[in-house]
């Protein structure tokens, strides 16, 4: 679809697209959300991070608004500090989920992210965090993780690959539950139907806002869903090939300012 002149809405994915690799924002990106949100604009964040690993990043971007977080299982409103909406993966689904991938690829190592904006995330013996800066428990037992409603689960695998890990979860689980690929590392397992569409359809519904003037922009398949609901798709120079294949326009990668420099084009 052909982008028009200007956009209402700025949807952007934060790891790998908004944030540099140390987690941080740089200040030509701040610059141009800014100078993006003085011409009208509103900037959206639409991640995969769970409302409380969202919250310190909203206060750098300095707002105070909406971020649809977890995938799009949960619109988060950061001014009062509340989830507007959200979507939990039965516990019980998600266990027999599990039990499903492993017959198919053997042993994985999980971690899920509770629900609520107090929520933590829980990790089992042989999990690695694929962003050692995010905070994580770890817990003795897998059986540990079921203790409060989760959002999400996160898998990972010895040694197979984030592609062929996603690929076989997707055969093993059927329509119990969506699997996302949302970073390296970072397989997911989230409640069946919920995608980052879902949750900035949502959002833009609360802000008044339409499909046809949002630009998107993500570097992962999981963004897939919200580049086809935008007006326009950005993928990142360093983003997954399958997003890319289906991205209107690629720009620079997160470490080089990539979304600033489409935002400089629009908004001068």
């Amino acid at each position: 679809m052909a982008a028009p002149t200007a956009y209402s809405l700025i949807a952007t994915d934060l790891d790998g697209t908004l944030l540099r690799s140390d987690d941080t924002l740089s200040d030509r990106s701040l610059a141009a959300l800014a100078r993006a949100t003085r011409a009208g604009a509103q900037h959206l964040v639409v991640t995969g991070r769970p409302a409380p690993r969202v919250r310190p990043l909203l206060e750098d971007l300095g707002g105070r608004g909406l971020a649809v977080c977890g995938q799009g299982a949960q619109l988060y409103d950061h001014g009062t500090d509340r989830l507007l909406w959200s979507v939990t993966l039965d516990r019980e689904l998600a266990e027999t989920a599990l039990g499903k991938i492993e017959a198919e690829v053997g042993q994985v190592y999980a971690a899920v992210d509770q629900d609520g904006v107090d929520g933590l995330t829980l990790i089992e013996p042989g999990y690695l965090m694929p962003h050692p800066t995010l905070p994580a428990l770890r817990v003795p037992r897998r059986d540990d993780l079921w203790c409060e409603p989760i959002s999400k689960v996160l898998l990972r695998h010895p040694y197979l690959s984030d592609d062929e890990l996603a690929s076989a979860a997707r055969m093993a689980v059927g329509s119990l539950a969506t699997v996302t690929m949302s970073g390296p590392g970072t397989v997911e397992l989230q409640p069946c139907g919920i995608t980052k569409a879902t949750g900035l359809a949502l959002a833009a519904d609360h802000l008044g806002l339409t499909a046809q003037r949002t630009i998107a922009f993500g570097d992962m398949p999981n963004d897939i869903p919200m580049f086809d609901w935008a007006a326009h798709g950005v993928a990142m120079a360093n983003a997954h090939p399958e997003l890319k294949a289906v991205a209107d326009e690629v720009t620079l990668s997160n470490e080089d300012d990539g979304i600033a420099v489409v935002l400089e084009k629009i908004f001068p």
